[in-house]
């Protein structure tokens, strides 16, 4: 008897990927209740679903496949118990993260007519995606500050930093799990004593959870100018996010910074490659072969009379506009319950964006600074002529 099989729909192509498995039922991840999941074998989800016992008692669920790099929304305690294989797909959309912290930087740059080459920049948690932005930054020519307990404690490394030490930077950017205890609990980690100790002239960055920061402190700190700006990809309380921290907010986006298209198939490919393993069939989908060709797989630049910074922006922001992310965001209607609707349908309907890998640039009149800049954030340099 065929497998039964449900999944998010948002999750790309895994229909096609699980239909090589049993018979597939898409669902809204916001809808998934017992009655659904109940004669599921296995469940592929995001996110926004909660994973527990009141989920899947009495279900025939065998495995759980979360096309994400967290699994906060999961109570894995519950599954050890049950018996309930699970999988997850860490580092999956790590690289479209920190792509997008990149964008964020130089159009906060362009905004403070400031440069980001010598600025500081903190990074709180250096795993999977933390440790891709600090390549980016030092790509870009900053200082990079990095804070892990679990790491400095796990390797004795002297770059990973006590958090006071990274107050002092021009940009703090959290890559951390939520965790509400322990040591290295990180729920509110950004709290009201921890902004009122950077400098007035910092940018506080989250694309990790949203109860890293908490949102009261922030909006205070931002409203007395104890800050100079955020940039949020995650709310405390979305899909229905605040709209006057929106208001008061650099840039916001409706968690997507790890959207890329590249990362979520990736994602869709851990997990079904997971999930083949538990039921003992040899995979058989492959998502290259249906990979559509990037928006913008070939630029040419002229770099002739400008700055390094300048054509990275460019490069940057043409093949992600961060603030068409931005724009999108704020055009949400008044009511709480419409946010949350709003919200969720940006994630539902976001746009095919590549990674900066699939793009070849042409570069002219450049030096091999700026080529050095743009492969270090992960473009291709193609036929570059010479300076």
């Amino acid at each position: 008897m065929a497998l039964k099989i449900v999944a998010d729909e948002n999750i790309p192509f895994v229909k096609e990927a699980c239909a090589t498995l049993g018979d597939v039922t898409l669902v809204a991840g916001r809808d998934v209740t017992r009655e659904i999941v109940r004669e599921a074998d296995l469940f592929f989800c995001r996110s926004v679903t909660r994973i527990n016992r009141e989920l899947l008692e009495g279900s025939r669920v065998r495995f759980v496949g979360t096309a994400t790099i967290g699994f906060d929304h999961v109570d894995l305690d519950y599954l050890r118990r049950a018996g309930i294989a699970f999988a997850s797909a860490p580092g999956s959309n790590a690289n479209s993260v920190a792509e997008y912290i990149v964008a964020a930087l130089l159009v906060l740059a362009r905004r403070g007519g400031f440069a980001l080459e010598g600025k500081t920049l903190g990074v709180v948690g250096v795993g999977n995606v933390g440790s891709r932005v600090v390549k980016k930054a030092e790509a870009l020519g900053m200082r990079v500050l990095q804070n892990d307990p679990p790491l400095a404690r796990a390797t004795g490394d002297e770059r990973f930093l006590p958090l006071d030490a990274l107050l002092d930077a021009d940009f703090i950017t959290f890559h951390v799990p939520l965790t509400r205890d322990g040591e290295d609990a990180t729920y509110h980690m950004a709290h009201a004593a921890f902004f009122s100790r950077l400098k007035p002239s910092a940018y506080v960055l989250n694309s990790s959870r949203g109860p890293v920061v908490d949102e009261r402190a922030l909006k205070a700190a931002l409203a007395e100018r104890r800050i100079a700006g955020a940039v949020l990809d995650v709310w405390e309380t979305e899909p229905a996010f605040d709209p006057d921290l929106l208001a008061m907010a650099a840039i916001g986006t409706p968690h997507i910074a790890g959207y890329s298209f590249d990362g979520k198939v990736a994602a869709t490919e851990m997990i079904y490659r997971a999930a083949c393993e538990i039921v003992g069939v040899k995979p058989t989908w492959n998502p290259s072969a249906i990979m559509p060709p990037p928006g913008h797989p070939r630029l040419e630049i002229q770099c002739a009379g400008r700055s390094d910074e300048d054509v990275l922006r460019d490069a940057v922001l043409t093949v992600y506009d961060i603030e068409a992310d931005d724009r999108a965001l704020r055009q949400s209607p008044a009511p709480a319950a419409e946010r949350g609707a709003w919200f969720d349908r940006l994630r539902k309907v976001y746009p095919e964006r590549r990674e900066f890998q699939n793009t070849a640039i042409v570069l002219h009149g450049a030096g091999d600074g700026l080529r050095q800049k743009l492969a270090g954030i992960g473009f291709r340099l193609a036929g570059c002529p010479g300076t």
